[in-house]
């Protein structure tokens, strides 16, 4: 197997350019592979002469497709050959011309997804690192999560999005950038199957980058809005979101196309069953085309129409209310308490004795203005019952040490 590690004194870059012009031109005959190699590699040494780093990552490129498609070059030697090339980055000073060969290298990178794509993803990772510059950094990763995509391999990219909060402060991104990234992620996610958690939290922050503009700004947010609402609505577990609070998203109430799918939202975060079921009625096609299972949006409406029980604030749901409620026999009523407590949406005993059932706590679906207003009373009420506590026992304490001090006087 050839290796294009140089064992002689000539330069790693001269090195690749012999070796990849002689695989591009080994069909054409001795006599004109030699010419067309000598000249290349004369046009490489010009170009490093006279500082042409540009010209001479593109020169390298060129037979970039060919070195990947010929079997005769191990995917190490392809690995080293393209780290060759990433390296010329790291000779500009330059950082438009740095981004500008970020994005000659990447070009030829993500031109065939499917041909070795982890190898592929590896390089970028590799032209990543080299680069100094924020904007060409994220420019290179943005190019792999989409190859990521195209290439099916997206476990490869997944484990860096631990370290997005990270990367967001080190690129110091515009808002539309943020919007790509967010964008981007979410798609590897939903692609990967993953953690439908974390491609809708992802969605969501792409959602709240848009606020008070203009209509066609808004206006590209709207096929994600539907997509987010309607994995919103699928998602098994999540049951609480601020996607009513979102411009983004508020923007459907008046939108003749997707209204109702806003109206979907509405019910799902403020209404219960009953209401569910009424619209499904009425729009049972529209449910189907999103892909939504009637039974699975019933299950999920009825720990949702639970939820909204169990925040009345009174602390007590009689077994009664809850099998009207949720439309079940008598006999699931605690079956369907235990699912909320499974699901960490309720706190609670049941009494089963009293057929009621005590709230302890519950989660809110929405947490907006209302649920702020409360929460600022609870603290209040908290705060004025510790302060009480507090002038009890330094009232008790004041006491005490009176009464030690009286008793020190009659002793003497």
């Amino acid at each position: 197997m050839t290796t294009i590690v140089p064992i002689s004194e000539e330069d790693p870059t001269l090195a690749v350019v012999r070796f990849t012009s002689e695989l591009a031109w080994a069909d054409a005959g001795p006599e004109v592979a030699e010419q067309q190699v000598s000249r290349l590699c004369v046009e490489a040494q010009e170009c490093m002469v006279m500082g042409r780093w540009l010209d001479l990552a593109s020169l390298m490129l060129t037979s970039a497709d060919l070195i990947f498609s010929n079997s005769k070059v191990s995917e190490k030697d392809l690995e080293c050959i393209f780290t060759v090339i990433c390296d010329l980055v790291s000779k500009l000073e330059s950082p438009d011309e740095a981004l500008e060969m970020a994005k000659l290298i990447c070009g030829k990178i993500i031109q065939q997804p499917t041909d070795k794509p982890a190898l592929r993803l590896k390089i970028l990772f590799n032209l990543y690192n080299l680069l100094e510059n924020t904007y060409s950094r994220f420019y290179v990763y943005m190019k792999a999560l989409n190859l990521a995509v195209s290439g099916k391999v997206t476990e490869h990219v997944i484990p860096s999005f631990k370290k997005i909060d990270s990367f967001l402060k080190e690129w110091n991104l515009e808002v539309k950038d943020q919007r790509d990234l967010f964008l981007g992620i979410s798609n590897v996610l939903r692609e990967s199957k993953s953690s439908g958690k974390d491609s809708f939290k992802f969605l969501t922050k792409y959602l709240a980058t848009f606020s008070g503009e203009d209509a066609y700004a808004m206006g590209e947010a709207k096929e994600e809005a539907v997509r987010t609402i309607i994995e919103f609505v699928k998602a098994p577990d999540i049951f609480q979101c601020d996607l009513l609070d979102m411009p983004a998203v508020g923007q459907l109430e008046k939108d003749a196309k997707h209204a109702l799918v806003y109206q979907l939202l509405n019910i799902f975060l403020t209404q219960r069953l009953d209401a569910y079921l009424e619209f499904q009625a009425a729009n049972s096609t529209l449910l189907k085309s999103y892909g939504l299972v009637h039974e699975d949006c019933i299950s999920k409406m009825r720990l949702m129409s639970l939820v909204d029980l169990a925040s009345d604030g009174s602390g007590r749901i009689p077994y009664t209310l809850i099998q009207d409620t949720l439309r079940i026999n008598d006999d699931e009523v605690e079956l369907w308490v235990v699912k909320a407590i499974t699901a960490k949406l309720i706190n609670c005993k049941m009494d089963q004795m009293n057929q009621v059932v005590l709230v302890s706590s519950c989660t809110e679906r929405v947490f907006g203005q209302h649920q702020w207003l409360t929460l600022i009373a609870k603290l209040a009420t908290w705060r004025g019952d510790i302060a009480n506590v507090i002038n009890t026992i330094q009232a008790n304490k004041m006491t005490e040490d009176g009464s030690q001090a009286m008793q020190g006087l009659m002793i003497r």
